[in-house]
């Protein structure tokens, strides 16, 4: 199938023909005259590169956009470089954006696509929003991915995972009746600028892209920037942590845009965030051992949830809230959703146990994703029945 290809090599190497657009990106050049615009046309002219205008250039001062297929990119970055041309890449992974557009595409009366902000460098920040009904806030569930850049198995799973609630829609009971009650939003990619980072200069990068005046260092962790006992245990205060919490909660844009729109929203009933990996299934608190008040039905929920992932491989979980289940975190996405009267409040961190680590094969991918789903549904089901 199609979108099983999209995931096989979405991380792994690129194996299919050219018109898949794996792993391409765009880039925004900024051509000042006359002779940078001879640069670039005999850049984009030449076979070599099997470059596309996407946006042309109509005057000197405007930007050009351009498509730069997978294999041209350090080709095409040393040009750009040794002949002074400014660049910055507006779309990280083509394939990701235009697999959004294809399922929103293919199936208009249940999906569209939801831009709900932009990052710090101005990537847009699409969600794809799957409903049944014309109403604008009716109860729904919020799926995040990627906000951890490196962890690559969370945005393939998500992205995944869209294309199969529309396939199931009509098919699978239980899809069925989750959409016919509930709209169900997902993020395949909130620190678009971090996953930039990570395919392009250092694949273990873990942060936003966003500067730190006073400090050399750049980046914040977007799970420690949520206003949830902000800048407490398990953060940091130094700009050059990979727990670097930020000047202030909500300082960063990708989170300050996922917070702005489901407080708009006013009606979302579950909070979902996938990330690797170390198999785990957990829910709030992070910032505390306090027992959330909650605490006995989400364990039961996702103990539900966990035998449920394992029955397709015999992947096992742990399950537990955050805080004893691995260590203290504080400002965390899913503690903040709890805070805000979100419930059903969960972290999946995916495969493996370390064996990989980030670097999960391709060919995990897809049973990643399959056995994550049943994790998914399970939860799904039980804020259908249980909406409050």
């Amino acid at each position: 199938m199609r979108w099983i290809l999209l995931l096989g090599t979405l991380i792994g190497p690129s194996i299919c023909s050219r018109e898949k657009f794996f792993g391409d990106q765009v880039f925004r050049i900024n051509v000042k005259n006359e002779d940078e615009m001879n640069k670039l046309t005999h850049l984009v002219n030449s076979d070599n590169f099997m470059l596309n205008f996407w946006k042309p250039p109509s005057a000197f001062t405007r930007a050009v956009d351009v498509l730069v297929p997978s294999a041209s990119l350090q080709s095409v970055k040393s040009f750009l470089t040794s002949k002074g041309l400014e660049y910055s890449v507006t779309i990280e992974d083509l394939q990701i954006y235009r697999e959004m557009d294809s399922i929103a595409e293919d199936f208009p009366d249940l999906s569209s696509r939801v831009k709900i902000g932009h990052s710090f460098e101005n990537r847009p920040l699409y969600a794809l929003k799957f409903s049944t009904a014309a109403e604008e806030r009716r109860p729904a569930i919020w799926l995040n991915a990627g906000i951890h850049s490196r962890e690559w198995i969370s945005q393939a799973t998500g992205i995944w995972t869209a294309r199969k609630i529309v396939s199931d829609y009509k098919k699978d009971p239980a899809i069925t009746s989750i959409l016919e009650k509930m709209d169900i939003f997902l993020l395949p990619v909130a620190n678009p600028d971090g996953y930039v980072y990570t395919q392009t200069k250092n694949r273990f990068w873990r942060k936003t892209r966003s500067r730190s005046p006073g400090s050399r260092c750049i980046g914040v962790d977007p799970n420690r920037n949520w206003n949830a006992s902000f800048a407490g245990q398990g953060a940091s205060d130094n700009p050059c942590s990979e727990v670097y919490h930020g000047p202030h909660a909500n300082s960063e844009v990708e989170v300050k845009s996922v917070v702005d729109f489901i407080q708009a929203h006013g009606n979302f009933k579950c909070f979902i965030d996938l990330h690797s990996y170390s198999q785990l299934l957990m829910y709030p608190y992070g910032y505390t051992v306090k027992k959330a008040p909650d605490a006995e039905e989400l364990d039961e929920v996702a103990r539900r949830a966990a035998k449920a992932l394992a029955s397709l491989s015999g992947t096992k979980y742990q399950v537990g809230p955050t805080c004893t289940t691995v260590y203290p975190a504080s400002g965390s996405s899913i503690d903040w959703a709890y805070d805000n009267g979100i419930k059903y409040a969960f972290t999946f961190e995916l495969r493996d146990t370390g064996s990989h680590g980030f670097l999960l094969p391709a060919n995990q991918i897809i049973p990643t994703a399959e056995e994550t789903w049943l994790g998914l549904k399970t939860i799904m089901e039980h804020v259908r029945d249980h909406l409050y």
